[in-house]
């Protein structure tokens, strides 16, 4: 069984259906998403649809990124709906829209919304831990606050005192390239802004990225030069 983590998808559902394809993802692989599946792109409707039927199907560790915080929050109407419709939310209700215009939060089925709600803030292996963003450095998983679980950004994060290697999205590497520092490692590859979508196998440190045109390619993680 491989442990395949896979960035930020924002909707990029056809970058998502030509990873699934390329890599290619099988049953008995443990998929771990790090957030931010919704908003920006065309399709994030589609993109919960594949998450769901892969958690009915197969392994799937479904982290939460500051999107679907965002998106959650919108309920509450006002002004946590405006910021939420500013940074996506616009795109990401048109999916579910039966007409394919602006859309309205009724238009979101149940099942998506308690999807979104189970979603978890971090998970680990004996050798990795995988987050939407970052975490302190001398600060347990257990311990560590969802402001920096979701929304602080990869600078040059100090190794973590657990010993084990960061997998994280949330700051996107507009390279198209994984930033590899060796204790930390992310792969938000700027999917929804003309990138790539990336699926890392984190034992054999090989990853494949597909982007919306179809277009495929893959490696090997090397160190960054950052790092």
């Amino acid at each position: 069984m491989r442990t395949l983590a896979i960035g930020d998808i924002h909707g990029c559902f056809r970058s998502l259906k030509a990873l699934e394809t390329f890599v290619p993802i099988q049953q008995d692989d443990l998929v771990v998403a790090l957030g931010d599946y919704v908003d920006r792109g065309p399709n994030s409707c589609a993109v919960i649809d594949w998450l769901l039927h892969r958690q009915a199907t197969g392994g799937l560790v479904a982290l939460r990124g500051n999107h679907e915080a965002m998106m959650l929050k919108a309920r509450m109407g006002g002004h946590s709906l405006a910021i939420w419709l500013g940074y996506g939310g616009k795109q990401t209700l048109a999916s579910y829209s039966p007409l394919g215009d602006k859309g309205e939060l009724m238009d979101v089925p149940k099942l998506h919304w308690a999807f979104i709600e189970e979603t978890r803030l971090w998970y680990e292996t004996p050798t990795h831990f995988f987050v939407h963003a970052n975490v302190y450095p001398n600060v347990p998983l257990t311990e560590q606050p969802e402001s920096m679980l979701l929304w602080e950004f990869f600078e040059d994060p100090e190794p973590h005192e657990s010993g084990k290697i960061m997998v994280c999205g949330h700051t996107a590497q507009k390279s198209g390239l994984p930033l590899n520092l060796g204790h930390a490692v992310c792969i938000d590859t700027f999917a929804c802004g003309d990138g790539w979508l990336t699926c890392l196998d984190v034992e054999s440190r090989r990853y494949w990225q597909a982007d919306e045109l179809g277009r495929t390619r893959e490696g090997l993680l090397e160190r960054s030069s950052k790092g």
